[in-house]
């Protein structure tokens, strides 16, 4: 397991089974186990990782990173996963969101959003961002020109039952979730959102249901460092009215 700022300058945070078996003791109620370097070095997502990782929790695993195909949305679910997420194959063939939606259910396929803020004079071309966040792929490292919201929408239109969204600009920065970018989208889809890249304190996953207006929230440094448990994050947003399962 590694973990990065702004989807660079990776550290490693442990053994993937390990890790995954731990939060399965604290309560964690979902895995997210994405292979970030799978689509930028032209690879599959490493089955036998996922395998073990699966052998090792009885909550929910979603699996990411290489999927390009219908068989391999069937080789991850075989493997263990109960969703696969997919951003780079999602949008060079977006049929694979409606098949995959068609032959295992919506509820398995999860589009993930890598999203950046426009910079005004960023060196990379535009071809619509009209909310103001492109989309990007590869791990982060190709700009798409697509427009995070509105690539959104026609992602659930295809099929997709979730949303994944991380913020490129916040991802390991540890100041808080994009809430401008989580909460455009929630109210853009009518299926969940998951907030990613931020979240430094208790207060930031408070913010994302909130301020946000997300479904739920993904955490990696807080966890996988030992700042926060599972369960302190738990009774934290529960004593703050937020509907949670403890």
């Amino acid at each position: 397991v590694v973990k990065g700022t702004s989807f660079v300058n990776l550290r490693d945070a442990g053994d993937p089974a390990e890790l995954a078996a731990q939060y399965d003791r604290e309560g964690g109620d979902e895995l997210v186990f994405l292979d970030i370097t799978a689509s930028s070095d032209s690879r599959d997502t490493m089955v036998g990782v996922v395998q073990r990782v699966s052998e090792q929790v009885f909550i929910p695993l979603t699996v990411g990173g290489g999927i390009r195909s219908i068989e391999d949305v069937r080789r991850m679910l075989n493997a263990g996963a109960d969703k696969v997420s997919i951003n780079t194959a999602a949008i060079n063939t977006p049929d694979l969101i409606t098949d995959g939606a068609n032959q295992f259910g919506s509820q398995c396929i999860v589009v993930a959003i890598d999203a950046r803020r426009v910079v005004e004079g960023e060196e990379y071309p535009v071809i619509d961002a009209s909310s103001g966040w492109q989309v990007f792929t590869h791990g982060g490292r190709n700009p798409t020109g697509l427009d995070a919201v509105k690539w959104a929408q026609r992602a659930v239109g295809l099929g997709s039952g979730e949303i994944l969204l991380t913020s490129m600009d916040e991802d390991g920065q540890l100041n808080g979730y994009d809430l401008e970018l989580t909460r455009a989208i929630s109210r853009a889809v009518p299926v969940p959102v998951i907030a990613s890249g931020g979240a430094g304190n208790l207060e930031h996953l408070y913010d994302a249901f909130t301020g946000g207006e997300a479904d739920a929230v993904l955490a990696a440094s807080i966890f996988h460092f030992g700042t926060y448990s599972i369960a302190e994050a738990k009774n934290y947003l529960a004593s703050r009215d937020i509907p949670m399962r403890v």
